[in-house]
């Protein structure tokens, strides 16, 4: 379920998941993208301090539990992009319609036959928790349609964010192909810089022709998505603990959930983009192997035996 949460509360791990990369010396307090970007802050740390959250970061993700979210991002979106195709010539969301750059929902289809099938649709079911957030978004595409620029906010660009560092993380994790099936829902090819493309959406979000209480009103609204999502990932989180251990890929740690999973020179190596592996991380695994526990524990009772011998 999770895209990209903003902040982290005395955390490095949320440094690599951020809404905002640069800062736009052209906008104002008052903007809308201001006012979202620091009245969801609180919120931010809280979705990313998550459970779920943290162990999908540091590659603790298992593909069932993995499976299940794709489904929760699937209702989630169907409900999204219908009533923002309900909405697409109403002023007060019209200029964020961007239907063939930003819609999931035919991506997440593909990712749903690529995990269960061509028959997922008689696989799958709306949990829970995903079904008030659908309601929520229902409820707002009908009667408050100016609230789903809080909705579209918050995914979207969270998608476009962190999001992108999620997929790597999915990926090398759960093994999936290098030809991206099963994280098609990550894949944008219809924006060719994800930064550029952001500003022009936060550049719309100010120009929409709203008073004061009406952008209050979509904070506020931002916030209670950030609530449904926790709910989501706190559901999934419960799910996945009654969910069997999978064996991840030679026992190597996907990211260790410090600092900047980017910067790990062992992660890098595996994505193709740095040179030798983490000496640490190769060590660790290493050591993890059977046969050299054996051999180790072989040396030190060597080793003692010597060493009694010698002291006699």
């Amino acid at each position: 379920m999770p895209s990209a949460m903003e902040g982290s509360e005395g955390g490095e791990e949320g440094e690599i998941l951020r809404y905002e990369e640069t800062e736009d010396n052209n906008v104002s307090p008052t903007d809308l993208s201001e006012l979202l970007k620091e009245g969801t802050k609180e919120s931010h740390d809280r979705a990313e301090n998550t459970q779920f959250v943290k162990d999908f970061l540091k590659g603790r993700i298992k593909k069932e539990l993995f499976k299940l979210a794709t489904v929760a991002l699937y209702f989630t979106y169907s409900a999204l992009e219908e009533e923002m195709d309900r909405n697409k010539d109403n002023p007060v969301f019209a200029p964020l319609y961007f239907p063939l750059e930003l819609h999931r929902r035919e991506a997440l289809v593909k990712d749903l036959k690529y995990f269960y099938g061509e028959d997922w649709k008689e696989k799958v079911q709306c949990s829970e928790a995903t079904q008030q957030y659908v309601d929520r978004i229902r409820h707002v595409g009908q009667h408050e349609p100016e609230l789903l620029v809080a909705h579209a906010y918050t995914r979207y660009m969270g998608d476009l964010s962190g999001g992108q560092v999620l997929k790597k993380v999915a990926q090398r994790a759960l093994k999936l192909p290098s030809t991206e099936e099963g994280i098609q829902f990550y894949m944008f090819d219809n924006i060719s810089n994800a930064q550029q493309f952001k500003q022009l959406y936060r550049a719309r979000m100010n120009a929409l022709e709203l008073d004061k209480n009406t952008k209050e009103r979509i904070v506020e609204e931002a916030n209670r998505a950030f609530r449904f999502n926790m709910q989501v990932f706190d559901e999934l989180d419960k799910t996945g603990r009654s969910l069997t251990e999978e064996a991840q890929d030679g026992g190597f740690p996907v990211h260790d959930g410090k600092g900047d999973i980017r910067k790990c020179p062992y992660y890098a190596d595996k994505l193709g983009k740095a040179g030798p592996g983490c000496p640490y991380h190769a060590a660790v695994a290493l050591a993890k192997q059977p046969l050299v526990q054996l051999v180790l524990a072989a040396c030190v009772a060597v080793a003692a035996g010597a060493a009694a011998w010698y002291i006699l």
